[in-house]
């Protein structure tokens, strides 16, 4: 899948970028794109939900009054849950949300989402940013110039850049990610994936080493 390489201007390089189709061109698996997405949004939650039970509340534990004669119901003590300040019955207690999935249906799920990005002509490479000091509005420049600007953007980078990273941190429709940390979530999420020039090579470079071994 050969991709052409944009410069910052929006504009052709007259570079390209082969993006190997055993990542790029499979037929996407829906569902497990369903779990791994399941799986990362479960693993965001904290758990820590909790309530008392009647053995945790405070109160006394003697018996209101004497079990018969008196006319009125049976009663326990005071920390009984029908009573007010008594404790809760089946009250959710701390757990792990997390859910267990195999490596091989996470690294399909990513691979199905970024098949997706490329059917839907949502992928774009772009030659590396480079900037020397943290300049938000010249980030957001180019994303105007690449006609992406609004839109839900995941932008790639091969390692961390500190001033690329200041630089889009305060533009709220991007995310930024690490190649070796990209997930599925975050490639569903965004509208457009953007792959840095020398990231999208580490694909091809990926995918020689792959044929040759």
């Amino acid at each position: 899948m050969q991709v052409d390489v944009l410069n910052i201007q929006g504009k052709k390089t007259g570079r390209s970028v082969e993006l190997p189709e055993d990542i790029f061109g499979i037929e996407p698996n829906d569902h497990v794109i369903y779990l791994a997405v399941k799986q990362y949004l479960a693993a965001q939650r904290q758990g820590t939900a909790k309530v008392k039970t009647r053995m945790e509340v405070k109160g006394s534990s003697k018996k209101l009054h004497k079990q018969k004669g008196t006319g009125g119901s049976r009663k326990g003590n005071i920390r009984n849950p029908l009573y007010k300040g008594g404790g809760t019955i089946f009250g959710p207690k701390p757990r792990d949300y997390d859910l267990k999935l195999n490596r091989k249906v996470k690294d399909l799920a990513k691979m199905s989402a970024l098949a997706h990005k490329a059917k839907g002509n949502a992928i774009m490479v772009v030659e590396d940013i480079k900037l020397d000091a943290p300049k938000t509005k010249q980030f957001a420049d180019v994303l105007k110039s690449l006609e992406v600007s609004g839109k839900k953007t995941l932008y790639v980078l091969p390692e961390y850049n500190e001033n690329v990273y200041l630089s889009f941190r305060n533009v709220p429709t991007v995310e930024g990610a690490l190649l070796a940390d990209i997930n599925t979530y975050d490639i569903v999420n965004a509208d457009v994936l953007i792959l840095s020039e020398t990231a999208a090579k580490v694909f091809s470079d990926d995918s020689k080493e792959e044929v040759k071994a």
